[in-house]
């Protein structure tokens, strides 16, 4: 799939749930295959991750999303960030740092515009490596958010000491937020831990107005999901940009 260019990736807009402005982006990878059609990243993901070839997919992944945003500004288009997940894998991977200063440098991107998304379990599987790994992107200025927060193994007292500055509340989350007790108890715990170690709160998966409702009101930060924009691909991005630009928004 690499070889024959089969990969493509789509992005899914990030809002800010006071403005209802875009202010950033998540990439995420698509296979088209030529036989199968679209083959699921649910499917091909964790076979990339075994297999080890995982780690040259993200560091495609991170080019093409770096150039891709560049090119966006090189438009004129409003500057934005730009998500990149970083697989368990790839995460230990001693040439990571190096991988990401090269796309960047090759693309010409601002460091500023890139956001690397890891998983707490990511993390915890060598807490001291994975504090010195994220320091040295802290120290390149690139942004770090947690994925899928609440869902892994990561303590508190190590949760302090990285640099982070935004927390992903996972989906499985906000899926019933309008009427679960618990699942609201966690959204508003959560929230209340970033802002208290300030970082910014970010809702996934979000669908329904009353999910988005709640989140605002209990002053979470921002939102992703299909309430209002599916992954679309990049001239969509270009699109919604240009008309967020002309004062002509979706009103998160």
């Amino acid at each position: 799939a690499l070889t024959d260019n089969q990969f493509h990736l789509l992005y899914q807009p990030k809002v800010d749930l006071k403005t209802g402005l875009i202010f950033g982006v998540e990439a995420l990878i698509r296979w088209e295959h030529p036989q199968y059609g679209l083959v699921s990243p649910v499917r091909f993901i964790p076979l990339a991750e075994e297999s080890g070839l995982i780690v040259e997919i993200g560091e495609w992944v991170l080019r093409t999303a770096c150039t891709q945003n560049r090119a966006w500004q090189a438009a004129g288009l409003t500057p934005i960030s730009v998500a990149v997940n970083v697989s368990p894998r790839q995460f230990e991977d001693k040439h990571l740092v190096e991988h990401v200063a090269y796309a960047l440098e090759n693309s010409g991107l601002d460091a500023g515009h890139l956001e690397l998304e890891v998983t707490e379990s990511s993390i915890m599987r060598d807490l001291a490596r994975s504090v010195a790994t994220m320091r040295q992107f802290d120290a390149m200025g690139i942004a770090m958010s947690i994925d899928d927060f609440g869902t892994g193994y990561s303590s508190l007292s190590a949760l302090k000491s990285f640099p982070i500055s935004r927390l992903k509340i996972d989906q499985s989350f906000v899926r019933d937020l309008a009427n679960n007790p618990d699942d609201q108890a966690i959204a508003m715990a959560v929230i209340s831990l970033g802002h208290k170690l300030n970082m910014k709160v970010i809702a996934e998966g979000v669908e329904t107005e009353q999910q988005r409702d709640f989140l605002r009101d209990n002053e979470c930060d921002e939102m992703q999901g299909y309430l209002f924009s599916r992954p679309v691909k990049p001239e969509q991005i270009d699109n919604l940009l240009r008309q967020q630009m002309s004062g002509i928004t979706i009103a998160a």
